[in-house]
């Protein structure tokens, strides 16, 4: 993102199934944020990136245990 200004991004947090719709929303957007600050940390233009959560409601892996639930732990990077 530092070296092409045109793009932007945005970044979704997502969570496994375990815990409330609320608690995984919340955690979710700091997982969001999270990735953010570091892009930012790194030299990226934050007015060009926008930070969401999904919370569990878009799993990567649809297994019920750590493996599918450790995939589902993450922020994922959507150009836009």
């Amino acid at each position: 993102m530092v070296a092409n200004t045109a793009k932007s991004v945005v970044i979704e947090g997502h969570c496994d199934e375990r815990g409330t719709s609320e608690y995984n929303m919340a955690l979710g957007q700091r997982r969001a944020d999270s990735a953010m600050d570091a892009m930012v940390g790194l030299g990226a233009d934050q007015a060009r990136m926008t930070a969401i959560s999904y919370g569990e409601e878009k799993p990567f892996d649809t297994g019920h245990d750590e493996a599918g639930w450790a995939q589902n732990r993450r922020a994922h990077f959507v150009e836009q």
